[in-house]
């Protein structure tokens, strides 16, 4: 089952002058949370008042031929590191595709591509140049961190996905007057509770097998190793419980990453019940099927697997990091652990298993959550007006009209 909103774009047979011309710049388009929003945005957008065209570092990914059929340009500028004469050479036919194509918000995401794009845009005199940080940066070293933020200062806004994010953001010296808020949002009819009964046969799982879920790119940073060793002490307990890790990793290395964490799950006795499923753009079938969806990530944002899971009404059980804890309440609609901490991971997963009717009630909370503060309409609704927002200025009302022509 493909992954797509139901929300269709709204292209018009003509392109009315007032339409505002929007440039989303991504890394790549591969199976992620970012990504996930972007290509959820993109669904909904309305394209009577918005004409949306994409840039990238990298013309790959799941996600790209879900946006080529729907009609999106989608243009590469390859580099391979961030600086050099061939970068600076990207940059500049970057800068000079805004300034032809009359671009009137760049809208930019992570770290890659704000430090890549950001400058090209100011250099086009792109009217409104939008940077977004998603997460509270226990990925990027100092070095790193310092270039995204002067990278950042050229920029007009800084969107965020939660309110730790912008937390972290001020105390690393941006300024809070430029920075807004905006949760992520999902098409909550995508997920149904309710088990599809070929998922089992297809992956090799036992009927009546309580499943546990991690939903994540393979990366260091989104705490595989824990969820494993948590995964030993629960099954030792849990009688026939099984696992699924769920996703891979995009960098060109990420099939040896994958192998270790294989040769950790032998170690530890899960040869037999952990199943690594690659990335998968069923993801709400997946969810279904799951008695409780961990995330131990060491940092995050606002967790798209977290809203998808409970969406799905799958228990949570998350670090508490980032945005998590904007998302769930602890004991109400999910379960929280401190990060890098496998034993506490364990006992709450051992909780939710054996606790069955108090699980499906955090299940069933958690969905109400989402439908009432996580819906797709409220975030892109809000996007929408955060643009039409930064246009309305006079100074950049008035770059806006002369871009435009």
């Amino acid at each position: 089952m493909a992954m797509r909103s139901t929300v269709e774009p709204q292209r018009p047979s003509a392109a009315p002058a007032d339409r505002v011309r929007l440039l989303t710049f991504m890394t790549l388009f591969a199976i992620g949370g970012t990504e996930r929003h972007v290509v959820s945005l993109a669904d909904g957008l309305d394209y009577s008042r918005f004409e949306l065209e994409f840039g990238c570092l990298r013309r790959s990914g799941e996600f790209l031929p879900q946006l080529e059929a729907r009609g999106l340009k989608v243009r590469e500028y390859a580099v391979a590191r961030l600086y050099g004469a061939r970068t600076l050479g990207q940059q500049l036919r970057f800068a000079q595709h805004l300034r032809r194509q009359r671009i009137q918000i760049m809208h930019s995401y992570n770290f890659y591509p704000n430090v890549f794009a950001i400058p090209a845009a100011r250099l086009a005199r792109t009217p409104v140049v939008v940077a977004s940080i998603r997460d509270t940066g226990a990925h990027l070293n100092m070095r790193q961190r310092k270039v995204q933020r002067l990278a950042c200062r050229l920029a007009d806004h800084i969107l965020v996905n939660a309110e730790a994010v912008r937390q972290w953001l001020t105390a690393q010296g941006y300024d809070p007057r430029r920075i807004s808020v905006i949760r992520n949002g999902l098409d909550l009819s995508r997920f149904a509770p309710g088990e599809d009964g070929s998922l089992r046969r297809e992956l090799g799982i036992p009927e009546g097998a309580p499943l546990v879920a991690m939903l994540s790119r393979l990366s260091r940073m989104k705490g595989v190793e824990d969820f494993l060793d948590a995964a030993a002490t629960v099954a030792a307990r849990v009688e026939n419980a099984h696992f699924l890790v769920i996703g891979d990793n995009i960098n060109p290395d990420g099939s040896a990453y994958r192998r270790e964490l294989e040769a950790r799950a032998a170690r530890l006795g899960l040869a037999s019940r952990v199943v690594f499923t690659g990335f998968r753009l069923d993801v709400p079938r997946l969810l279904s099927a799951v008695a409780v969806s961990v995330l131990p990530s060491l940092s995050e944002g606002l967790s798209n697997t977290i809203l998808e899971s409970m969406a799905a009404g799958a228990p949570v059980v998350a670090t508490r990091v980032g945005g998590s804890a904007e998302a769930l309440e602890h004991g109400v609609d999910g379960l929280l652990v401190p990060p890098q901490d496998p034993a506490a991971l364990s006992r709450a997963i051992t909780w939710v298993l054996e606790h069955p009717e108090e699980a499906r009630v955090l299940g069933r909370r958690a969905r109400a959550r989402v439908a009432e503060e996580f819906s797709l309409a409220r975030m892109i609704r809000e996007t929408e007006c955060l643009y039409a927002r930064l246009l309305e200025s006079p100074a950049r009302r008035k770059a806006a009209a002369r871009v435009a022509g």
